[in-house]
């Protein structure tokens, strides 16, 4: 298990992720960072897809994050089992797995194997403070 750091902030009344045996599911993250958004609006058909990139990662660090934070000593993610990944789209935008890709290529740097992943791609009219990405993750954890 990497480093410990601090779960990501909840907007609300909820937690981070919880655990239920060997699995842990965690809440729709959204890229902040110190509970701040680095990126806000809808994501655009003109924009280069990798203007969004940063915020994807961060989104998928922020879940990862509290995954880990429900990990016992000596265990670490096993597997990422699935992963959701909801695109505050604007009309007509049709790339959500290429956004959705951003996070799964972070997800592969950090776990390695563990990360091959069944994946939901989905655009939405809005999502929490007007946040580009919001991504859910579903892990199995192992000794």
């Amino acid at each position: 298990m990497s480093e410990t750091k601090a779960n990501p902030i909840p907007q609300g009344k909820y937690v981070p992720a919880t655990r239920f045996g060997d699995l842990i599911f965690t809440a729709g993250m959204t890229p902040r960072r110190n509970g701040v958004m680095i990126l806000s609006g809808r994501v655009k058909t003109e924009e280069p897809l990798d203007t969004y990139r940063e915020a994807v990662r961060q989104a998928a660090d922020n879940a990862l994050t509290a995954a880990r934070n429900q990990l016992a000593e000596g265990e670490h993610i096993a597997r990422v089992l699935s992963m959701t990944v909801y695109v505050n789209a604007e009309d007509g935008f049709t790339s959500q797995a290429k956004i959705a890709d951003f996070a799964s290529d972070y997800l592969s740097e950090e776990l390695g194997d563990a990360s091959p992943m069944a994946r939901v791609s989905v655009g939405v009219a809005t999502l929490p403070g007007n946040a580009p990405v919001e991504i859910q993750l579903i892990c199995g954890a192992g000794k």
